[in-house]
């Protein structure tokens, strides 16, 4: 009884679907790629970049190897970015990174909870009683490159975490254009 029932509805079904081989042609492939002819059958998507859900939150808006951009102020050389400032952050290179160094993000209140932390072109490692002294008081650290750090920061400040970040700027050559300049 319910397979007579389910046939006939799938049979019912089918008849519903059928439609002429003109309408086919003009239906939308969504199977494959789409090229610039497509263009006709889809309407063009426009962006805008709207302004900031949250203008107190930090973003990195560039990087370069002179510094970093943020929220439209420049800042120059290593910093680190805490929920609401900016501070000049005294290392030269990864490895002048100390446990001292890291001391103002368990200062802070609200806690810290993730600091990401940027070592110029490449992960660098730091070492390891430095970072057990951020583990100890509850903070987690991401340590990478610092492009991937600039991406990671603005990602969990958009989520809406407590997140710090200690950044080295990477050598000449590599550099992240801010997104006011690109769309010039």
């Amino acid at each position: 009884m319910v397979a007579a029932f389910v046939l006939r509805g799938l049979c019912g079904a089918r008849s519903v679907l059928r439609c002429s081989p003109a309408e086919l042609l003009r239906a939308p492939r969504r199977g494959h790629r789409l090229t610039p002819a497509d263009d006709e059958l889809y309407e063009r998507t426009r962006i805008s970049l709207l302004q900031r859900e949250s203008p107190q939150i930090m973003y990195i808006d560039s990087y370069s190897s002179r510094g970093f951009m943020v929220n439209g102020n420049r800042v120059l050389g290593p910093c680190a970015l805490l929920p609401q400032s900016v501070v000049q952050w005294n290392v030269g290179s990864h490895r002048d990174i100390t446990e001292e160094s890291f001391s103002l993000f368990w200062l802070l209140e609200p806690r810290i909870e993730i600091v990401v932390v940027g070592t110029g072109d490449r992960t660098e490692r730091l070492q390891p009683q430095v970072l057990q002294a951020l583990r100890q008081r509850g903070i987690a650290v991401e340590v990478q490159d610092t492009p991937n750090a600039c991406a990671t920061f603005n990602f969990l400040c958009h989520e809406g975490r407590v997140t710090g970040a200690a950044l080295i700027p990477p050598p000449r050559g590599t550099a992240l254009t801010s997104l006011e300049r690109a769309a010039e």
